[in-house]
């Protein structure tokens, strides 16, 4: 009889990495729980906004644990883009997926502080703390649908190159849309500054991310 090698990557990691993120969002949820309900109906209604967009600060404690699940879930779904793309790193490195974490809190927050900056300089803070307050809801809110996301691909489907770079496309879509939904509700203050705003989209929305691409890939 003949015996067939069997290598089995484990995940084991990942899994608790998910449980990590599903404890913070069932936090947010016990603790927070208008607030949660009111975050989850975000697609249909901007009541969360209005409620709590104008007064509270982004550093609240439902803002912080709802982040720190977004940075897991966006690092697990990159370490499985690593995984399908580069396979030979992520065999190599052992520490990438930590390295991933680091690497996308670093530049969300640094990205975070120069739009303060910019916002203190040309004495637009409520406007820019509001954006800055959208734009991260919008992406916790992503976080979630990033999470089932990586459950499915962890143990319902085996990924593959064309799949991830479909996912990669939605989750790209949906993201350029939460902006663009931004940007209408902004639309009177953007039209009188169109050429601020033109120079902010540039330099902070696009540049960076063109950076990192340059970086990687």
């Amino acid at each position: 009889m003949d015996f067939n090698e069997r290598l089995i990557d484990s995940t084991d990691w990942a899994a608790y990495m998910l449980l990590a993120c599903f404890v913070l969002f069932a936090l947010s949820k016990y603790y927070y729980p208008k607030r949660f309900h009111e975050f989850s109906m975000l697609p249909i209604t901007n009541q969360y906004f209005f409620v709590h967009g104008k007064n509270d600060e982004i550093n609240h404690p439902f803002n912080v644990m709802l982040f720190a699940a977004q940075v897991i879930c966006v690092s697990v779904f990159f370490y499985l883009l690593f995984k399908i793309f580069n396979p030979i790193e992520v065999q190599k490195n052992q520490w990438l997926f930590l390295q991933i974490c680091t690497a996308y809190s670093v530049f969300v927050l640094i990205k975070f502080s120069l739009e303060k900056i910019i916002g203190n300089i040309f004495s637009l803070d409520e406007i820019i703390n509001n954006y800055l307050y959208q734009k991260l809801s919008y992406r916790n809110f992503l976080a979630i649908l990033l999470f089932i996301a990586n459950l499915f691909l962890l143990y319902i489907y085996q990924p593959q190159p064309q799949a991830m770079l479909v996912f990669c496309g939605i989750i790209v879509t949906l993201n350029a849309i939460a902006l663009l939904y931004s940007y209408k509700k902004n639309g009177k203050l953007i039209f009188r500054n169109f050429f601020y705003f033109i120079s902010y989209l540039c330099a902070l929305e696009i540049s960076p991310y063109i950076i990192l691409y340059k970086t990687f890939v």
